[in-house]
């Protein structure tokens, strides 16, 4: 059996070592990249408190040891149904099954000036790009004498008050607290600006009404300016534009406002439903088709009684569903009944700041410090390799020990000399 799977985040992953060992089974992982990242750590690479490294790991790394696992190093570019295959930019592949978990990438809604001037953060290559912007722009700060200049600069607006948002606007917040005036003694009269804005009622607007509350108490305690039932509309001369009409000056948009399932060529359009993500019956297998599959983010299921609405886009979602289609990969090579998906919800959670967290489970919710140590601890499990662990608990111990994380370097590739 010759299963293709694209795509090597958490549900790729997690199915690809579960059918790892498999001699009857030829597994191919596609992916865009050399590496599987993290997501959920993402924001502190992206304000320089932990390395892109240490939440990256590359494939064949990871699968070195599985004989029957390879690693194809392309991108997407089309499936052809009829012929069982996939075009991707490196080469032709050819499969007996077919799995997509191409995940989902930032939504713009159409907002053109947001897509062109924003900072997102969905990949590896977004979070050093905004860790580059950000210290370039305090530099900047440091050299110009227009007060109104080194405001503009020093004023961050995030787009979004979910998780992301949230545990990047403490950071920052605390960052601007405790590095600002070691490291800038040139604008020891002046502070960041955080705005948090978010078009819904509460901040975390997918969990409990008590960690909203103390996210929203933390965050202001903080320093930061929450604006909710807001959202963003234009991002012109670097001027936020809101939908209450109010203009922000700031030179930095962060956008962490909502993602959209990867676009997948070649598929029918009767398989494809709201925000571009595809149809799956209990089996995750795609509407229409008998040997193609979609997990992730990017699926779409509403046969599960829990969720009528389909699933949400989480990690624990796409991790659950990797490790069931293997299962049933399994069942289907040696002709047993596939058994349906049920998704089982583990919980959800949110860093704040330090000591700062919320964490809903299923039946109770907590805050706090116990909270905060759960959400470390939780996060640095699913770490790929004893080596990134280890770095990651030190880099995390010390920054939180001194307040004075070392990693804030400009580093950016010199363009090829043109010939």
């Amino acid at each position: 059996m010759r299963v293709i799977i694209v795509g090597g985040g958490f549900a790729g992953v997690k199915l690809a070592r579960a059918l790892g060992g498999m001699n009857d089974i030829e597994v191919t992982l596609v992916d865009k990249n050399n590496y599987h990242f993290f997501p959920p750590l993402l924001y502190q690479v992206a304000t320089s408190f932990i390395e892109a490294s240490t939440i990256s790991y590359p494939f064949r790394r990871m699968f070195q040891n599985k004989k029957n696992i390879h690693f194809h190093h392309g991108a997407l570019i089309n499936i052809c149904p009829d012929e069982n295959k996939i075009d991707t930019d490196t080469g032709i592949l050819v499969y007996d099954y077919l799995v997509l978990a191409v995940g989902a990438e930032t939504n713009y809604f159409g907002l053109e000036n947001i897509k062109k001037h924003s900072l997102p953060m969905k990949t590896i290559d977004d979070a050093l790009n905004m860790r580059n912007h950000l210290l370039l722009q305090m530099e900047s700060a440091t050299i110009t004498n227009d007060d109104q200049e080194k405001l503009k600069l020093m004023t961050i607006v995030i787009a979004g008050g979910g998780p992301t948002g949230v545990e990047l606007a403490g950071i920052m917040a605390e960052m601007s607290m405790n590095v600002l005036k070691k490291d800038y003694p040139e604008l020891k009269s002046n502070k960041s600006h955080i705005y948090l804005v978010d078009a819904m009622d509460n901040l975390l607007s997918s969990m409990s009404s008590q960690s909203q509350r103390e996210a929203y108490k933390a965050l202001t305690q903080l320093g930061v300016h929450i604006k909710l039932q807001t959202s963003v509309k234009d991002y012109v001369d670097d001027k936020v534009i809101l939908s209450t009409g109010e203009e922000i000056i700031a030179s930095k948009l962060v956008w962490a406002s909502g993602v959209i399932a990867t676009s997948i060529p070649g598929l029918p359009a009767e398989s494809v439903g709201k925000g571009r993500r595809i149809i799956v019956d209990e089996y995750n297998r795609v509407s229409g088709s008998e040997n193609i599959f979609a997990i992730g983010d990017i699926c779409f299921q509403v046969t599960d009684k829990n969720y009528p609405n389909g699933h949400p886009q989480l990690a624990q979602v796409a991790i659950q569903q990797g490790k069931w289609l293997a299962m049933n990969l399994k069942n289907i090579l040696f002709g047993k009944i596939l058994k349906p998906f049920n998704y089982i919800n583990k919980g959800s959670m949110a860093i704040i700041s330090k000591y700062k967290a919320v964490v809903d489970l299923p039946k109770c919710s907590y805050k706090g410090v116990v909270a905060w140590l759960t959400w470390l601890f939780i996060h640095i499990i699913p770490i790929a390799g004893f080596r990134n662990k280890a770095i990651l608990a030190y880099n995390w111990l010390w920054g939180f020990i001194t307040n004075d994380p070392t990693l804030r370097l400009i580093i950016r590739p010199g363009e090829r000399t043109k010939k």
